[in-house]
């Protein structure tokens, strides 16, 4: 027994002791030490920390299943989790400094990671889910690496109970999908990530497949559910998905009516592409605008919806709906065979107003349908100022117009623009380019930022697309890249203010770009 254990009872006679002091303990008596207090102290602690019955063994969790996939070189493993660790280093305030941010190139290293079919380090698994955990932009491709040991773990812990829902299944836990009752009984019973998962692999080998198995649950699911099942269907979108989109169209769910209206309305060829052909027909023409006079039960079935958001009108929101419902192709005849630029070219009776209501509904619909054609005679030409173009003078439209471009064709589109009008407009057009940014695109956006260096601006003005160009420039711009720094720098040393912030970005650039070749270096199998 430690000395001074003795003295103290319990843990209650310690704590007063302590609060009246040892020479005044037991009404004035034989006093205790401070030091046979501290004992005391010391041994009840240990007690009351070890002093729990252990509660009795739970069965033990079945092994998680065998993930197939290699793992990625040693540089590379080594790589990932500097990655995951830099996630979680405290953010600095202030300037950025020249160091590279690797936030940042996490996203990069697990795209790549994913194409080269590795799978996740065992050790890094737990880093991965918590990273994907704190940003849902992550979520498919960590959880994708984690495969079936991160969804085996995400069983065990509440805090990554999110990849149950969200996450695509892990490799080797889908039976084959030839294997009916393996498939059905996973259907019936699986998590909905799983069956996601499985309704996806059903599809990638027999695309009727898929929608048969969802009819079989379909009454008994949830509203979200039936929704995310829906949506699933985007993929491999055929017209043999029509009877069951057709039967959607009077669920109870607004939602899940709305998304298979416009997966419908997808399909040039469906019944209701073709309820919605008619009704267009009937409001838009040589003639002018003339928009529908109400919005009958017909329409509501179809997926219009009655109610307009605030500042717009009833009959404009109405017209707009039914346009870019209707395949694009029902317009060549109405406009005695005039191809989409030309049809586009056309004044519009009515105003401004119908002008751009229609246009608007056209980019929509060429979105929708994919058509390329229509997508660049509503684009017009890269050259021309934003406000003057033909279809729409927002830069998000036409960045969802640019995505139905090829990606050689949508590149050089915003290289154009960007040699036309400075990088100040081009953030969200650069953020539907195929990565990494090559050719014409990459020198463009180099010569931009020279430029906007040459001009005098601050880096900071730019911030969205240097942070893009760290992210997504080919690391063969590096060079020319270089070449700015030096001449950057130099100025630094000769003024201050702007000039040495911009030394310091190309710097932070330049590294950036190297060390994304690296990255993808190490990740290369041997």
């Amino acid at each position: 027994m430690v000395k001074g254990d003795e003295e103290y009872g319990d843990w209650d006679e310690l704590v007063a002791a302590a609060l009246l002091g040892t020479d005044r303990r037991r009404g004035g008596g034989p006093a205790g030490s401070p030091e046979a207090l501290l004992d005391a102290a010391a041994v009840h602690t240990v007690r009351r920390r070890a002093g729990l019955r252990p509660a009795e063994a739970g069965p033990r969790p079945q092994p998680a299943p065998r993930d197939p996939r290699p793992a990625p070189p040693a540089a590379a493993r080594q790589r990932l989790a500097q990655l995951l660790a830099g996630r979680t280093a405290a953010a600095s305030g202030g300037r950025r400094g020249a160091a590279p941010d690797l936030t940042e190139l996490l996203p990069q290293w697990l795209a790549a990671a994913g194409r080269h079919g590795y799978r996740s380090p065992a050790a890094l698994v737990p880093a991965l889910l918590d990273a994907a955990r704190a940003r849902t932009d992550l979520r498919a491709p960590a959880l994708a690496l984690a495969g079936a040991r991160g969804m085996w773990l995400a069983r065990l812990n509440p805090d990554w109970r999110f990849a149950l829902r969200g996450g695509a299944g892990g490799a080797g836990e889908l039976p084959d999908v030839t294997d009916g009752a393996a498939v059905e009984r996973l259907w019936q019973e699986g998590l909905f990530a799983e069956r996601v998962a499985l309704l996806g692999a059903v599809r990638a080998h027999e695309a009727a497949a898929a929608p048969r198995l969802l009819a079989t649950t379909w009454a008994t699911e949830r509203a979200e559910d039936r929704l995310m099942f829906l949506d699933s269907l985007r993929a491999g979108l055929s017209a043999q998905d029509e009877p069951f989109l057709e039967a959607a169209l009077g669920d109870r769910s607004r939602n899940v009516r709305a998304t298979a209206a416009e997966l419908l309305s997808a399909l040039p060829g469906s019944a209701l592409a073709g309820r919605m052909a008619e009704r267009a027909l009937a409001c838009v023409g040589p003639e002018g605008v003339t928009p529908p006079a109400e919005c009958d039960a017909g329409m509501l079935r179809d997926g219009v919806v009655k109610r307009p958001p605030a500042g717009r009108g009833e009959r404009a929101w109405w017209l707009g709906q039914l346009v870019e419902a209707a395949p694009l192709s029902c317009w060549r005849e109405r406009f005695g065979g005039l191809g989409p630029a030309e049809i586009v070219a056309l004044p519009v009776a009515g105003g401004e107003e119908w002008r751009e209501e229609l246009h608007a509904a056209w980019c929509r619909a060429a979105v929708r349908q994919r058509d390329a054609r229509w997508s660049r005679a509503l684009l017009g030409a890269a050259s021309a100022p934003p406000a003057a173009g033909p279809g729409t003078a927002s830069l998000a439209e036409r960045a969802k117009l640019l995505e139905t471009l090829s990606d050689g064709e949508r590149a050089d589109w915003v290289a154009e623009f960007i040699r036309a009008h400075g990088l100040s407009e081009a953030f969200q057009l650069l953020g539907v380019c195929v990565v990494p940014w090559a050719g014409a695109l990459g020198r463009a956006v180099v010569d931009a930022l020279d430029s906007a260096r040459e001009a005098g601006s601050y880096p900071w003005s730019f911030s969205g697309v240097m942070g893009l160009a760290e992210r997504c420039l080919d690391p063969a711009e590096a060079g020319r890249l270089e070449v700015l720094t030096a001449a950057a720098s130099a100025r630094a040393d000769a003024a201050s203010g702007a000039a040495a912030y911009w030394a310091e970005a190309f710097q932070r650039l330049v590294a950036t770009l190297r060390l994304r070749e690296a990255m993808l270096a190490e990740l290369a199998p041997a």
